[in-house]
């Protein structure tokens, strides 16, 4: 079967590759689900993947078949699984287990080993094909109301933990409500963690660069939230300090300064993954008096585990009931066809307005 796969480390090595089709029993004890693929979305760690700055081929292989976003249709399962069954709808967690603590009790999103197992990632093969099989504790069901935002469940799985993570947290607090939040950014995260906070009724300001009007403004907007731009600084005197920012821009640098101006044990969460040298001036001790003055918190997130997903994929239902259509919005650009992979790399490269970049693997 067809696949788009790159040589890690190899830049702009994306080609189209052959791999045996995946069968039921590749997967131990009767836990196999057999999955057609139907859409695979594509992000930033795919562009940097193919720009050769990280990533390594599964073990016996010289390439790794791109895809961490998938959604498809289940063709068969084996004897032991319950939960899903053919013809079912349904999205595949990226990470799997190592062997620390957090991998053995269903938490490898949380790993504390330096090594670590994502598909399409790092040491295994992506979703970018037109079958797979994988053990169902980590296929998850996509209803099929929700069919045309499937493969938008990977994206906001990573919203849903980045803001779960920080309620989680601040539960150190005894009683918190946040009532103004910032995201930082407005990509496919930062949008999605807009509508995540929308639901549970903060007031957000989605903090961009583009000035409006634009299309990420029109989706941040008609989830309710309020789209600015400016310097972070000068949206805080308006607005006063945020109880919780979302940083979700790619830029070390942004990410820091939201450190200044974020308000009384207040929180931040980072999300953006930073592989390049940048270097950045900060007031380091205006933030350190501050943040311990103020018993504020920073704390990273990373990738997601099932429970994430199943969160996700309900606050995508509760979306499509509170702010009808909106979400489907970001699905800017399908690509048709796994044979016109240098059309999906060009379009995740060069497209500056392009929100989500997907393939059309097949119809179902």
């Amino acid at each position: 079967m067809k696949a788009i796969a790159v040589k890690p480390r190899n830049p702009n090595s994306v080609h189209l590759a052959e791999l045996a089709k995946p069968k039921l029993s590749d997967v131990p004890n009767g836990r196999g689900v057999l999955v057609k693929v139907l859409k695979v979305g594509v992000d930033a760690t795919d562009r940097e993947i193919n720009e050769g700055l990280y990533g390594n081929p599964p073990p016996g292989y010289d390439f790794l078949v791109m895809g961490h976003e998938s959604f498809g249709i289940v063709e068969e399962v084996g004897p032991n699984v319950r939960h899903v069954k053919p013809g079912d709808y349904v999205t595949c967690t990226v990470r799997r287990p190592g062997g620390s603590i957090f991998d053995r009790i269903g938490h490898s999103d949380m790993t504390s080993e330096e090594t670590y197992y994502e598909r399409g990632i790092n040491l295994l093969h992506g979703y970018m094909t037109e079958h797979y099989v994988d053990d169902a504790e980590f296929v998850i069901r996509v209803p099929a109301a929700l069919k045309h935002l499937g493969v938008l469940a990977e994206p906001m799985s990573v919203a849903e933990k980045a803001v779960q993570q920080v309620y989680e947290a601040q539960r150190r607090l005894q009683v918190w409500e946040p009532k103004v939040a910032y995201v930082l950014g407005s990509g496919q995260i930062g949008l999605l963690s807009t509508l995540i906070l929308r639901l549970r009724g903060v007031e957000v300001y989605t903090i961009a660069r583009g000035a409006k009007p634009n299309l990420k403004s029109e989706i941040a907007e008609a989830y309710g939230a309020k789209y600015v731009n400016g310097s972070l600084a000068d949206i805080a005197k308006q607005t006063g300090a945020p109880d919780l920012i979302v940083e979700a821009t790619g830029n070390s640098a942004i990410a820091f300064e939201a450190m200044t101006v974020l308000g009384r044990n207040g929180a931040i969460v980072w999300t953006s993954i930073t592989g390049g040298q940048r270097k950045t001036e900060v007031p380091t001790d205006k933030i350190n008096l501050e943040w311990v003055l103020g018993n504020k918190l920073l704390l990273g997130s990373v990738n997601a585990n099932f429970r994430h997903f199943e969160a996700g994929i309900s606050d995508m239902a509760q979306g499509e009931i509170f702010y009808p259509g909106v979400t489907q919005k970001i699905l800017t650009t399908p690509v048709n066809g796994l044979d016109n992979y240098r059309e999906m790399m060009r379009q995740l490269v060069e497209a500056k307005e392009a929100l989500k970049v997907y393939v059309n693997v097949a119809e179902g």
